[in-house]
């Protein structure tokens, strides 16, 4: 109870153990923290690309099983064909003009009715409606004549191509449904090209071609109206009816010469 405690004294080079981890320790722990944040962001973008890359290959795949699809349809229309590496249907003879006209004979027309339905089956298919976003009707001239001209005139044989599918056929003879004319007006377009893709023959170059375009992976869908408006039961093509002449304007009338203030006071 009464003995002496000694307390040990501590030594002078005997320094406190700190508490707070050296600089180079924290610059270590920051460096290995940004390299794991750097290696989960490149996973991210380098999964992203992937996914990217396998969209593209996915829809380039979809794309060209739609082409051959079309291009079996497009037999059942005898002369027409499929290009793949221009997304286009030439239909051949069957859409060629006289030289200056944008006339379609009638056996021309009738052709037009039976073969079209058959596109507008592949448009309205699952991969259809996926991708084609329209079909351009394109119209061509041959190298004759002056642009402007030639421009209003493949313009009017994509129209003209319109106008027969749209148009009423003879007795006996194919007419689009209601369900396919509105299909049409969906997603057909008129497009005149003039000479600019002339080939090989001035009659080769006088025709009209179907041009698919399709949906891109970042485009934003339009959204259709289910009803257009104004009629569409007359069947009459614009290109040949003539424009109602507008009304003569009514005859100004002749104002009231006012008197004057002389006149007012002493008359006449």
């Amino acid at each position: 109870m009464f003995d002496q405690t000694v307390l040990k004294r501590r030594s002078k080079d005997e320094a406190e153990k700190p508490f707070w981890i050296s600089f180079a320790d924290l610059m270590t722990a920051m460096m290995i923290l940004f390299l794991v944040v750097m290696s989960v962001a490149l996973l991210a973008v380098t999964r992203k690309i992937s996914d990217t890359e396998r969209a593209g290959l996915d829809r380039d795949r979809e794309i060209k099983l739609l082409l051959e699809m079309m291009a079996e349809n497009v037999k059942k229309c005898g002369q027409a064909t499929v290009l793949p590496d221009r997304y286009v249907i030439d239909f051949g003879p069957q859409a060629e003009f006289d030289f200056g006209s944008n006339k379609l004979s009638p056996q021309q027309q009738r052709y037009l009715r039976e073969c079209v339905p058959d596109i507008l089956a592949v448009a309205q298919s699952d991969l259809g409606k996926k991708w084609i976003k329209r079909i351009v009707v394109e119209g061509y001239t041959d190298q004759v004549g002056g642009y402007l001209y030639n421009l209003n005139l493949s313009l009017q044989r994509s129209q003209r191509v319109l106008c027969a599918l749209l148009g009423k056929g003879n007795a006996g003879e194919r007419t689009l449904t209601p369900e396919e004319r509105k299909q049409i007006r969906d997603i057909f377009l008129v497009g005149g090209y003039s000479f600019n893709s002339a080939k090989d023959s001035p009659t080769q170059s006088r025709r009209v071609e179907l041009r698919l375009e399709f949906w891109g992976l970042a485009d934003p869908k339009e959204v259709r109206t289910e009803e257009v408006l104004g009629s569409d039961n007359d069947f009459l093509c614009p290109i040949d009816t003539k424009p109602a002449p507008l009304p003569n304007p009514a005859p100004a009338a002749t104002p009231t010469p006012q008197p004057g203030p002389l006149q007012k006071l002493f008359g006449r």
